[in-house]
This record gives structure tokens, C-alpha cells and sequence, in this order.
């Protein structure tokens, strides 16, 4: 495992996706998820918040404890979590059936990464949808 698509395949994907969950989501401006979030909002995606610890709204949307608590399938899980907890985000995805797991910047699990795969999605790890959007997308 642990190769990522293409740059190409990526663009791809980016450009046939409108809906993100975010797993991880704060609700601390100062917290790279809140940002990234923030950014997916303004590129056009329609977020989906993930994070049991959340009370109320976050960037206007209702939070979800988990991926499978999501009533919609998702096109990307965008994963907010240290590398060993990334399993039950894959499960979601699964569960979900997403077309993407996205770990983010210094985020690799291998173990997740091949549940994602074996399962026909696409796995993205130690990459950032907010710097990846733009620079491949660039809208």
C-alpha cells in the first residue's frame, strides 16, 4: 500500500467530489481541522463534521459522532486523527460508502489504508485537501 494516486488521479477525484466528512472536526478557529474545513467550505464542498466531543453547529453544519451516524453517503472522509486512531474512520468510510479515505498531513495507517482499498475506495495519506485543492483544482 502506501503509495498515493497520481497527482492526476487526485485532481480527478477532487474535481468529481462535492461532499467531505471531517473527522476530527474542532471547533477551535486556531486548529488546523476548523481551517481546512473552512477552506473545503469555501472551494464549494458541503462539510459534514465528525466528532462526538461537538454540541452544536460548527461552520453552520450539525455534527455526527461518527462517519456511519452521516444520513448521506460522503464522497470524501477527511481524517483528523493521530495515525493509530484511524481505523474506526475507515470503517465509517466503508460503512458510509465513500469514494475516498484522505488522511491528512502526517496521518498513515497502513492497516486502515488497506480496509479502504480492499473495499474499493480511493486512500490518500499525508496529504492536505486545503493545499491539494487549489494547487491541482486551482478554483
Amino acid at each position: 500500500m502506501g503509495i498515493n494516486p497520481s497527482e492526476a488521479e487526485i485532481r480527478e477525484l477532487l474535481e468529481n467530489s462535492r461532499t467531505v466528512a471531517v473527522v476530527g472536526l474542532s471547533d477551535d478557529p486556531r486548529r488546523p481541522s476548523h481551517g481546512v474545513a473552512r477552506a473545503l467550505q469555501r472551494f464549494g464542498f458541503r462539510i459534514f463534521p465528525v466528532n462526538p466531543n461537538l454540541n452544536g453547529p460548527i461552520l453552520g453544519e450539525k455534527p455526527y459522532a461518527t462517519v456511519e451516524d452521516i444520513p448521506e453517503q460522503v464522497d470524501i472522509v477527511d481524517v483528523f486523527r493521530r495515525s493509530k486512531k484511524v481505523l474506526p474512520a475507515a470503517e465509517g468510510a466503508v460503512s458510509n460508502g465513500a469514494k475516498t479515505l484522505w488522511m491528512q498531513l502526517g496521518v498513515i495507517n497502513e492497516e486502515a489504508a488497506r480496509l479502504a482499498a480492499d473495499n474499493g475506495l480511493t486512500v490518500v495519506m499525508d496529504r492536505c485537501l486545503a493545499v491539494d485543492y487549489p494547487r491541482l483544482v486551482g478554483r
